[in-house]
């Protein structure tokens, strides 16, 4: 039987379900036409010569392990680098050149060296409060997310990516959108040359970690018509696509937001992901 932390994360997850279902978001569309896949198989191309490195921070779980998948996959980077508290295993041929930082978030100015010279930097950084309490929370999301931003624009950094949520908004009542909106607009104010926020909603997949609150959401969305439930949930590997998409995009804008919608439509476009 659910314990009493596991009920109030399934009764707030589902809080934050009925607020993303009051947000008025059309579906996704049909999805990029075949000239939108030619040149984005093209700009992979053309990435993939400019030699960049980059870096991730969460690779442990589910989306970080995804987005790192998904960067081997497609050969976009010279040089991939993992920053996290502990150091994975992984037994795949693939992962033979991956390079693992480990660090102390508590005390991550001690770690700075960690966070030079990559051209890119994905922040998949995330806990829950049901696991780590409200403090713990507010720590992990905002806290160790906006010092590593910081460590990461003075290690030369151009590109930051922050996986946010749908909904996300400083001035909101509900915690886990409020703390999403506050990193959002504090990692705004450190200019990065580029810097790209997606809001995804409900991520659907399989996790390897027990979220029965999340758990319960996605049986929620799984019961709503699909034109409903694709406005408000997303697959966990669409998400990493468009990630992946949008960076290999050329872009004139210092900030970018793309909300669930948009994820749909630029993961979708699959080209020829491997090289």
């Amino acid at each position: 039987m659910a314990g009493p932390a596991a009920l109030s994360a399934a009764a707030a997850a589902l809080v934050a379900a009925l607020l993303l279902l009051r947000r008025e978001e059309p579906g996704p569309g049909a999805g990029p036409s075949m000239a939108e896949t030619e040149a984005l198989s093209k700009l992979r191309e053309d990435f993939r010569m400019q030699n960049k490195s980059v870096f991730i921070l969460g690779a442990s779980g589910e989306t970080g392990r995804a987005l790192l998948k998904e960067i081997l996959e497609q050969g976009l980077f010279s040089k991939v680098t993992l920053i996290g508290r502990r150091k994975l295993t992984f037994n795949e041929e693939a992962y033979k050149n991956v390079n693992q930082e480990v660090v102390d978030f508590e005390k991550l100015e001690d770690y700075a060296s960690a966070f030079q010279g990559h051209d890119v930097g994905f922040c998949c950084l995330g806990t829950t409060r049901a696991k780590a309490g409200a403090e713990g929370f507010v720590r992990v999301d905002r806290d160790y997310v906006l010092k590593s931003a910081e460590l990461a624009k003075a290690g030369g950094c151009k590109h930051f990516n922050l996986v946010s949520s749908k909904g996300a908004d400083k001035s909101s009542n509900f915690l886990y959108l409020q703390v999403k909106g506050e990193v959002e607009a504090k990692i705004e104010e450190l200019k990065f040359d580029r810097y790209s926020v997606f809001r995804p909603g409900v991520l659907l997949c399989d996790r390897q970690e027990s979220r029965p609150g999340e758990w319960l959401v996605r049986k929620f969305f799984g019961s709503l018509p699909e034109s409903w439930a694709s406005g408000q949930s997303v697959p966990l590997v669409t998400v990493v696509r468009a990630m992946l998409n949008n960076v290999v995009r050329p872009s004139d804008k210092q900030m970018e937001l793309l909300e669930n919608k948009a994820i749909h439509d630029l993961g979708k476009a699959h080209g020829s992901l491997k090289p």
